[in-house]
């Protein structure tokens, strides 16, 4: 328990067999359940995960339901998918898991071991007191944070930060790409966890789904963390890929939110800006491939699209402040105690 609220952690893991123990032993005790997902690893992940389940829980290995974790009182639930899924669905399988358990707060932490355990408090805290419905760690809060973080790593962020911030409204959001979150049993009922991605964009789109229900969100500053693990995402194929469904969840999110009820300002701003930059750019490209003289009608066209862009993203950001969630700085470890005690006859466990 965790200022009485029950915790659950979903460790989403693929072929993690160097990290995945130390990862769950490191979870602090006030945290009530963690189900710790395979997704259909290749190496050694799900037989360490057997093993250290059956040593933490103190009990020999039982049957498991296919694609699911046994039942029972254990703290530690493995869980293996069939098949590989996606980062998505691991993490989808693990909300379900939490929600049909009675959990209050629901943590993600990686398996790769590049998320510090010791913040988990503090990524909670926002979410714990009503400030927020979502919390995410962020890694890119300033040089500080950011000095572990690869190059062409910082980079792909950044870009898909700014991506994100245009499609889900979140426009404080810089990190979108850091799975460390928490989020409430509440929200994920209200937003459906069915209806997320499957995938990587899987943060992204949930992001879309939180705006659209106007949750409240909050990021939390943290250092990048990286070891010996290699990232298995491909830029090249994936900042692409990612951007389409960005492109889709924009649209989407700009129909429920500004066009289902009457003609928002903020859609008619992006439909004029978009036709008059395309229109513009058009021209222009025209015009200069056949060496003619720029029109100057398209350098209007071009500029006054680009201008009813940026006021459609003024616009945007002032509408979706209120969901913009302010935390305060973080305790000291003397004055934030939470229980350790877990309420085995509230969730029947």
């Amino acid at each position: 328990m965790y200022h009485g609220n029950i915790i659950g952690v979903v460790v989403p893991a693929y072929n993690e067999e160097q990290f995945i123990e130390q990862v769950i032993e490191t979870i602090p005790e006030f945290v009530d359940r963690i189900y710790v997902i395979d997704d259909h690893s290749t190496d050694e992940t799900w037989r360490k995960v057997r093993d250290y389940v059956a040593r933490a829980n103190k009990r020999t290995l039982v049957p498991f339901v296919p694609d699911g974790g046994n039942q029972g009182r254990q703290r530690v639930v493995p869980i293996r998918h069939s098949t590989n899924r996606g980062r998505g669905a691991a993490v989808k399988n693990g909300y379900e898991r939490a929600l049909a358990d009675g959990v209050d707060i629901v943590v993600v932490m990686d398996g790769d071991g590049q998320m510090d355990p010791a913040i988990l408090s503090t990524l909670v805290d926002p979410v714990a007191d009503g400030t927020a419905d979502y919390a995410v760690g962020d890694r890119l809060a300033g040089p500080s944070h950011w000095r572990g973080m690869p190059t062409w790593r910082l980079f792909g962020n950044l870009l898909l930060s700014g991506l994100t911030r245009i499609a889900s409204g979140y426009w404080h959001i810089r990190d979108p790409q850091n799975g460390y979150t928490a989020i409430s049993a509440a929200t994920l009922s209200d937003i459906g966890v069915e209806r997320l991605y499957n995938q990587y964009g899987f943060l992204n789109d949930l992001l879309v789904k939180l705006n659209v229900a106007e949750k409240r969100v909050t990021t939390v500053s943290m250092d990048a963390q990286y070891g010996d693990e290699k990232s298995s995402i491909r830029y090249t194929t994936f900042v692409p890929g990612l951007s389409f469904l960005l492109l889709k969840d924009f649209l989407w999110r700009l129909r429920v939110r500004y066009l289902s009820s009457e003609v928002h300002p903020i859609a008619v701003l992006y439909a004029v800006g978009v036709v008059g930059f395309v229109t513009g750019a058009v021209q222009l490209g025209r015009r200069l491939t056949s060496r003619n003289r720029p029109d100057r009608y398209g350098f209007v066209g071009l500029l006054g699209g680009i201008a009813s862009l940026v006021g459609a993203m003024l616009l945007d950001k002032h509408e979706n402040e209120g969901l913009e969630a302010a935390v305060e700085p973080p305790e000291s470890d003397e004055q934030k105690l939470p229980t350790d005690s877990i309420e085995s006859d509230r969730d029947g466990r």
